[in-house]
């Protein structure tokens, strides 16, 4: 390959842990080496040519539409390590983009780069990843490389969303058009004003994908509900299910029924609990552990196998590497994958039975969690909400969703939710909640201080209960609500939630711990000046600034 080499050995910044709040150039924080990471970007490049074509050749069928969104999904943070999985991925996305080519009768000559390149085995796909033209830095000028990446990011987001809804069986095919235009658009655009609204119409299609999984899920599982979470353990081998798709944890807890396993939620899987379907299953007994960065130490404990069936995977210990099980799009090297029968369905037989030598969970907390406020929850409470409101007994809402992270600078939220006033209530969902849930933070009139409304995905939920209060006040903008937003970011997803946030017209939001290192500096003052993005401070001054 004749094309520039990379100037450095990989580069990544998507994450919020991304070295010193630049990027990773030698590994990545999240663990990832540098082939690994270039692999990705050459996943990304062959997505980015497979939508050319396809909106070139106005061509799309369910094969793409399957492979897209899980393709993007591979590349999220803390997904995939394993770079044999990585080529596969990419392998699959050339063979598809070729037969779009054919079918759609192009000329490769009228081409990009991104929509011809071909290989005669995995040497060439890796001497690829070295080359400057498929890292984040082939885009020279720093703004429109910064708009750029902010759209990949939040529609990376869009593709995890649409892959657990699709797991499910529900799909939007406007939403796989927007995805492949928007790509088709940042191989060819340089205009720094056609970007910034392309990022906005990503958040549109943001709020459209959790809109679509947030139906998957209520129509599948039923409205969450408020449910007191157990966080001890039983006397009986145990599966740990970690990640957020609740498809697979439907046929863990099915193929479990009557083996004398016992089957805990960690990190994200937790609101799986608060659906009514999952209530039936009394070998479903409680969460696990907390967020994603504590894994090394409550998987150990564990004493059984771990089930990741999406991100957020630390690369294991060997101490119990043996005991992790994958499925979806993760995957590290050394791991076991979970069988998929010619159904469709997954085979746990292997798991159950591991599960069966080993010796029950070491407790690590007792007591329970409370959770399920969901949208249709919150606003079945809706009356008495309003009327603590207009007493004066609930002053303010704050908003504090969306990711936990292993950095010390995530205190400043158990802080800032300890010492907020009495007389506000906390809105969450994601594992930016394990800061503050598991408070005894106590109640307002029997109102929960912490309503917790889920999943990271479940941000729409509150969006829903804020749009649903304006009209209870009947207030004419969301913004004048005594709402305020105080939330955690670290991976792809939040930046989807972000932008879908952003579309919605929500303003003064407070984002940490750090701004993306992608905002360049003019992308982040246009954000300032438009929507009122700022950054965290100290706990006293943000709840000066915030609370009043």
């Amino acid at each position: 390959m004749s094309l520039e080499p990379r100037p450095t050995k990989m580069f990544c910044f998507q994450c919020q842990e991304t070295a010193r709040n630049e990027g990773c150039t030698v590994m990545g924080v999240c663990g990832k080496n540098d082939l690994v990471a270039n692999l990705q970007d050459v996943l990304i490049y062959t997505i980015k040519g497979l939508c050319y074509v396809c909106n070139k050749g106005n061509y799309l069928d369910n094969g793409i539409m399957e492979y897209i969104p899980r393709a993007l999904f591979v590349t999220i943070t803390n997904v995939n390590f394993d770079d044999k999985d990585i080529i596969d991925w990419i392998k699959r996305g050339v063979v598809i983009r070729e037969k779009v080519i054919e079918k759609a009768k192009l000329n490769r000559e009228e081409l990009p780069h991104c929509a011809t390149w071909t290989y005669k085995d995995e040497n060439d796909i890796i001497e690829l990843s070295k080359a400057k033209e498929v890292s984040v830095l082939a885009e020279d000028n720093e703004d429109v490389r910064s708009l750029k990446e902010l759209i990949i990011y939040g529609i990376k987001g869009i593709g995890a969303y649409l892959s657990h809804a699709m797991h499910l069986g529900y799909n939007n095919e406007e939403i796989h058009k927007f995805v492949v235009e928007a790509f088709t658009k940042i191989v060819d655009s340089k205009d720094v004003d056609e970007l910034f609204n392309l990022a906005m119409e990503t958040g549109k299609y943001a709020v459209e994908t959790m809109a679509l999984l947030d139906k998957a899920h209520t129509e599948t599982y039923g409205h969450p509900e408020i449910t007191e979470v157990s966080l001890g353990v039983r006397d009986r081998p145990g599966i740990l299910i970690s990640g957020h798709d609740l498809k697979d944890l439907e046929q863990l807890l099915e193929q479990t029924k009557g083996t004398g396993v016992d089957v805990y939620t960690h990190g994200e899987m937790l609101p799986a609990h608060y659906y009514p379907f999952f209530k039936k299953y009394e070998h479903f007994v409680g969460n696990y552990g907390g967020s994603w960065p504590f894994q090394k130490e409550e998987f150990e404990k564990f004493n059984g196998p771990i089930v990741m069936t999406t991100n957020c995977l630390v690369p294991p210990k060997d101490s119990y590497k043996d005991r992790v099980y994958v499925t979806n799009e993760v995957g590290y090297p050394g791991l076991k994958r979970i069988p998929v029968r010619e159904d469709g369905t997954k085979d746990f037989s292997e798991v159950i039975e591991h599960a069966k030598k080993c010796k029950p969970p070491t407790p690590l907390e007792n007591g329970k969690i409370v959770g399920g406020f969901g949208h249709n929850q919150v606003l079945a409470l809706v009356d008495k909400i309003i009327e603590a409101v207009k007493s004066g007994k609930i002053r303010k809402f704050v908003v504090m969703a969306g990711c936990d992270g292993r950095h010390k600078t995530r205190e400043y939220y158990t802080e800032f939710a300890k010492k907020l006033p009495k007389d506000t209530v906390i809105l969450t969902c994601g594992c930016a909640k394990y800061r503050f849930i598991k408070l005894n933070l106590g109640d307002i009139d029997g109102i929960p201080r912490v309503l917790d409304a889920g999943q990271c995905n479940d941000s729409y939920s509150l969006v829903k209960i804020a749009l649903a209060l304006k009209d209870a006040f009947g207030l004419k903008d969301v913004n004048e609500l005594p709402i305020a937003y105080n939330i955690a970011w670290y991976e792809q997803k939040a930046v989807a939630v972000l932008l879908a946030l952003l579309y919605l017209g929500i303003k003064d939001i407070v984002l940490g711990p750090t701004l993306p290192a992608f905002l360049s500096p003019n992308v982040a003052k246009v954000l300032v000046e438009k929507f009122g993005i700022s950054t965290i401070s100290t706990v006293e001054e943000d709840i000066k600034r915030l609370i009043g």
